[in-house]
């Protein structure tokens, strides 16, 4: 239990201290977006390196190994850690799940049968880093058992993106290279059962299979969770790869992929996302819809039938109007979201203007979370 706690901790520190860093990317962006820096900006980043553009390497390749390391949380987790055993993970599955499908369903009906209808998997995404600083920032006014949900939730919520992302948001698919992908991963497998331990000898396939789900037409980033999921979690030895790896990425990820992913998307120009002249049309009334409100109100409907059903219990200590500000902060869809609209449109003044309504959506929910959480006291 200690060690368990250690390891939480640990996990804590690093998403808070990556939020941090988040920030301060995102106002970098937004003041090279809005100056004279924004044209040399985005002549960097649509420059060619080899066969893809820098934006390209950022979003398919820098964002693979942000889902390997997601992946291998989420296999850490459902093998000794919130989610490995039902009674443990059945409440931050259910909230998980009502996080998505409602965000999803306001924004559905909001957007039917218009040119941005497809944008429907936008509000469902949790940033977990800026989830965590936030959470780091009022630790002291949240139970410790509070501050597990919402890390399991927010795995479980990454599962989720993970699964939309690879059935909905990926193009036609070129069975050739599906096989040779398939190939690859059943090779990795292979490796898992003959108990190799060499992480090197995983990571060198998964490049070779980045590069065959690249060319399938399933978004390449997927590569990163099959990855993980042929990763030993330990070997005869007692050795995990799993565990050294998820240490050795963290770092990397939380202070330099993340902060460089949201350096090179986040670069939303005010004018430009505003262009359109109404404020409030179907693609900003369902992100600020699904994140605002669909969130806290998935999150909380779902958990609380979840313990009505007797299916699962709330922690101690944890009251419901929390459950309520953790659904508040789980709006917080910056990363994600952003990586989604990317998928989804192909217009860049329609990528702006849902940018920056995420932006908007993300800074109050935000705000009213952090607002209400702080305000609620523990007896």
């Amino acid at each position: 239990m200690i060690r368990q706690l250690k390891q939480f901790n640990e996990f804590i520190r690093s998403y808070a201290t990556g939020g941090s860093i988040l920030v301060i990317c995102i106002i970098i962006a937004l003041l090279i977006a809005n100056t004279g820096l924004n044209l040399p900006f985005n002549n960097l980043l649509q420059a060619h390196l080899g066969p893809y553009p820098t934006i390209g390497w950022i979003n398919d390749g820098l964002m693979a190994i942000f889902f390997l390391l997601v992946g291998l949380e989420i296999k850490d987790e459902a093998l000794n850690g919130e989610l490995s055993n039902l009674r443990s993970a059945t409440l931050p599955v259910f909230a998980a799940v009502g996080g998505m499908l409602v965000p999803a369903l306001l924004y559905y009906l909001v957007n039917h049968n218009t040119a941005t209808a497809q944008g429907w998997g936008i509000p469902m995404a949790t940033d977990i880093a800026f989830v965590v600083a936030i959470i780091n920032v009022i630790k002291s006014k949240v139970p410790l058992s509070l501050q597990v949900f919402i890390k399991a939730l927010a795995i479980v919520d990454d599962l989720g993106a993970i699964l939309v992302i690879a059935l909905f948001y990926s193009a036609g698919i070129n069975l050739t290279y599906l096989a040779l992908a398939a190939g690859t991963f059943g090779l990795q497998l292979l490796f898992n059962k003959l108990n190799i331990r060499h992480i090197w000898v995983y990571l060198v396939t998964g490049v070779f299979l980045w590069y065959f789900i690249h060319h399938t037409g399933i978004h390449a980033t997927v590569a990163g969770v099959l990855t993980a999921m042929a990763i030993p979690y330990k070997t005869k030895d007692n050795y995990s790869p799993l565990k050294k790896l998820i240490h050795l990425l963290e770092n990397p990820v939380n202070f330099l992929i993340i902060p460089v992913f949201a350096l090179a998307n986040a670069n939303i120009n005010i004018a430009e996302g505003l262009k359109g002249g109404n404020a409030i049309n179907p693609l900003s009334a369902g992100i600020l819809l699904g994140l605002i409100l669909g969130k806290p109100i998935g999150i909380t409907v779902f958990s609380w039938l979840a313990v009505k059903l007797r299916l699962s219990q709330l922690a101690h200590k944890v009251k419901w109007v929390q459950v309520w500000g953790i659904g508040q902060l789980a709006g917080i869809g910056f990363t994600m979201s952003i990586f989604i609209t990317l998928l989804s449109f192909n217009n860049a003044a329609i990528q702006n203007e849902a940018k920056l309504t995420i932006l908007v959506a993300s800074s109050l929910t935000a705000f009213m979370g952090y607002m209400l959480l702080k305000s609620v006291k523990n007896k």
